[in-house]
């Protein structure tokens, strides 16, 4: 039983951070052409998508009560 708890959480964690790294990987590919690389706050509204994703997740599975 332990174990199975342990695997959930574990399922929990790198679901949440596989969008994370999805995001992380397209803006580390150095494309000439993306607008948003050229904005002022460009670096800050990334993270704060990433982070809304986040929330977005952790509330997703508690309403469920996955977590």
């Amino acid at each position: 039983m332990k174990l199975n708890n342990v695997m959930k959480v574990l399922t929990i964690v790198s679901t949440i951070f596989i969008p994370l790294t999805f995001v992380v990987g397209v803006y580390g590919m150095n494309f000439k052409y993306m607008p948003e690389l050229s904005w002022e706050n460009g670096y800050i509204m990334t993270w704060g998508v990433m982070g809304c994703i986040t929330l977005f997740m952790i509330i997703l599975f508690r309403y469920k009560k996955w977590w």
